[in-house]
């Protein structure tokens, strides 16, 4: 009797670890992948990857406010913003230029994440090949909304909402309280000034955000809003006569050294009849990083240097 009670024990003690074994096993298990799309497509991409390459400096902008850990980036011929030296340093594997990946170097690497876009849009297909690559550009249009979207999806890879959550709260706050003083703070133009030549760009645009999303009001217009922007002259300046010049400066982000600054360029005759330089209102953004990343830390730069700006305005009226 004893025999047969401990037989039936032992049995429905096996039974009741079967069927825990069964219903573990029944269970879904956590998704280790995350859909996401982007400017090529939509990827399967790992969930926090730990081997990670970013082409893109926005989204390395956009990464390095995240704290997320980065592999490799583009280091040949590449000219990052001060606040972005660090990715230059040889911890760092150099996956090539901007515009021309290395290949072998990325296929012996074997990343878990290629992070594309911008100037190495063309390198999709041949990255795809190497891993799981997504491009993340943004929509000049929809410049304030594209960025948020970039930055919310690229925390959802590596668990960063929360942080992604503070991060755009505090952008959006900034916006709000320059869009208040810009209301009645006059015309602007916004200008990049190359090899001696000077470039206009209008709402919409590459550099839109001055209009777009910080609301000053365009002094001139254009039919055309091409990411290199409409070529103007000192006379064009001086007849849309701007209150604000906002001004980049593409040989300096860039790392060349020959030829006339911008502030050479615009010391001249006309522009010393404008508004905005006998005001005292032509600002000088920081080039690289608008010019090189233009991610969000960027835009924050841009947005501290214009605030200042509007504020010592005010106080001198």
């Amino acid at each position: 009797m004893r025999l047969r009670s401990a037989l039936f024990s032992s049995l429905l003690t096996a039974t009741f670890a079967l069927t825990g074994c069964d219903d573990s096993a029944a269970k879904p298990e956590a998704s280790t992948k995350i859909s996401i799309e982007h400017a090529q497509g939509t990827t399967q991409v790992p969930l926090n990857p730990q081997k990670v390459i970013i082409l893109n400096p926005m989204m390395l902008d956009n990464a390095d406010a995240l704290h997320i850990k980065v592999a490799g980036v583009p280091q040949t011929s590449t000219h990052l913003p001060a606040f972005l030296s660090r990715y230059s340093g040889s911890e760092y594997m150099n996956t090539g230029t901007l515009f021309e990946p290395d290949y072998e170097a990325l296929s012996q690497a074997k990343p878990d994440l290629i992070i594309a876009g911008g100037r190495a849009n063309d390198a999709y297909d041949k990255l795809s090949a190497i891993a799981p690559t997504i491009s993340l550009d943004l929509d000049p249009q929809h410049f304030t909304q594209s960025l948020s979207h970039r930055t919310e999806q690229l925390a959802s890879i590596f668990g960063k909402e929360e942080e992604a959550k503070t991060l755009l709260g505090k952008f959006t706050a900034q916006i709000d309280g320059i869009k208040q003083k810009s209301a009645n703070a006059g015309s602007a133009m916004v200008l990049m000034i190359s090899g001696g030549k000077m470039s206009a760009y209008t709402p919409g645009s590459r550099f839109g955000f001055v209009f777009d999303g910080l609301g000053f009001k365009p002094a001139a217009t254009f039919a055309e809003s091409g990411r290199h922007g409409n070529v103007v002259t000192s006379e064009f300046i001086l007849n849309a006569n701007p209150d604000w010049l906002f001004v980049l400066d593409r040989d300096n982000a860039i790392g060349r050294t020959e030829g006339q600054s911008a502030q050479q360029i615009l010391d001249n005759p006309l522009i010393n009849k404008t508004k905005a330089w006998q005001n005292n209102r032509i600002i000088y953004l920081d080039s690289a990083s608008l010019y090189i990343a233009g991610g969000i830390q960027s835009y924050t730069l841009l947005m501290d240097k214009v605030n200042a700006a509007l504020d010592k305005q005010a106080s001198a009226q």
